[in-house]
């Protein structure tokens, strides 16, 4: 079963260079949108309260209160 599975692999992506470039990109792509969302939501978690977008309410006023 893994043979077959490593050889349509194979045969599917690595056989030719262009494919696995490709592959190898559109893999380093996807990691990295995976990998900077999720970092950004763990930021986002440890830095609540502390972030300009958290605590801009208290320091900007509206155009609306200005009128």
């Amino acid at each position: 079963m893994a043979s077959i599975a490593s050889s349509s692999l194979y045969n599917a992506l690595f056989r030719r260079n262009y494919t696995m470039l490709g592959a190898v990109f559109a893999g380093a792509f996807t990691f990295e949108m995976w990998y900077g969302s999720t970092m950004d939501k763990i930021w986002d978690k440890n830095n609540r309260g502390r972030q300009w977008k958290d605590i801009r309410s208290k320091y900007v006023e509206d155009a609306e209160e200005e009128e």
